[in-house]
């Protein structure tokens, strides 16, 4: 298992990602100053969005068609779900944004041989899920 959304989980069977990008963002507010620069203020933690892309090919046993079509049902809930990746590291809880797909070299039938993705994930819990890498954890890691 390389990673879980929910009950999902990305596989070499299902949906294998090649990359995975991350961007935390935190908030500063700023205030204007006479003759100065303006004042910021930190007011907390901004978006925390995960991208996972890759290909599959399903006529060679390399995922499946029915992966995305699963993506798709979750995303239609709205309901946010647990990330834990391969080594027991939880995320926090997300959302899907979005799903991104392409298809080329399709068979006679229309079948695609090959298959593009991207999966746009939002983090929506407030840090109240405990990772292997918060100190408040430290009894998690492995040894």
């Amino acid at each position: 298992m390389m990673m879980s959304l929910g009950q999902f989980v990305f596989s070499l069977s299902t949906l294998a990602y090649q990359e995975l990008h991350r961007r935390t963002s935190w908030k500063h507010r700023s205030s204007s100053r006479v003759g100065g620069r303006d004042a910021r203020q930190f007011t907390g933690a901004g978006d925390d969005a995960i991208t996972l892309s890759g290909w599959f090919a399903p006529d060679q046993g390399i995922g499946k068609l029915a992966s995305l079509a699963d993506l798709r049902d979750m995303g239609d809930t709205g309901d946010a779900f647990a990330l834990v990746d391969g080594t027991g590291t939880v995320f926090g809880a997300f959302v899907i944004e979005g799903l991104d797909e392409g298809q080329t070299l399709h068979t006679k039938e229309g079948t695609p041989r090959r298959v593009e993705f991207t999966l746009n994930l939002m983090r929506v819990d407030d840090g109240l899920v405990k990772t292997k890498t918060d100190p408040a954890n430290e009894h998690l890691k492995k040894e």
